[in-house]
């Protein structure tokens, strides 16, 4: 059962309004909005509309019993996959990155170590160099890119990251749509 007037107040904090401010808004009391959060009174379908057209949403999202999205990822959620060959280890820190529109991941690159070699594909792929130093070898040209800097790049030409320094990388990476 959905707890009406604890959705409205969320709501309402949610868009930073106190109560006086809504009722405002809607021409309504203080005291009613008041009410209608602890549960002691019940809109009309009218009032209920309006109040959800002040607070940004509609009746559809509003009585919608999907659970609440899951924004938040701590390190027991990361998924982590080390290869050996090429000396790397990636995390996929957000679970299930593939019904979502984009997929990031961190990738730590020992000395001598690469990323996997990407083939052409749609979408576009963004990088921050957390870490040492990469080597973005993009449609066969290479670029070094240090501690601090990014890079981006349409993922259409074959791609990968390399690590020729003397020190582990470490690279948060991001493609969309999700293809690592």
């Amino acid at each position: 059962m959905i707890d009406l007037g604890k959705k409205i107040r969320e709501l309402r904090l949610g868009n930073n309004l106190t109560q006086e401010e809504l009722a405002n808004r809607l021409e309504l009391t203080k005291g009613y909005i008041s009410q209608l959060e602890n549960n002691l009174t019940s809109p009309s379908m009218q009032t209920l509309f309006s109040i959800l057209e002040v607070l940004g949403t509609d009746v559809h999202e509003f009585f919608s019993i999907e659970e609440d999205q899951t924004v938040v990822f701590k390190k027991d959620d990361f998924y982590i996959k080390e290869n050996e060959d090429l000396k790397h280890m990636v995390s996929w820190i957000v679970p299930n990155a593939l019904k979502y529109e984009m997929e990031p991941i961190i990738i730590e690159i020992a000395p001598g170590g690469q990323s996997e070699i990407d083939d052409p594909h749609p979408g576009e792929e963004f990088g921050y160099v957390l870490e040492g130093q990469i080597t973005l070898v993009y449609n066969k040209k290479r670029h070094i890119i240090r501690k601090g800097e990014t890079f981006y790049y349409s993922a259409n030409k074959e791609h990968y990251i390399l690590n020729t320094s003397q020190h582990n990388a470490k690279v948060l990476w991001i493609s969309t749509p999700p293809m690592f």
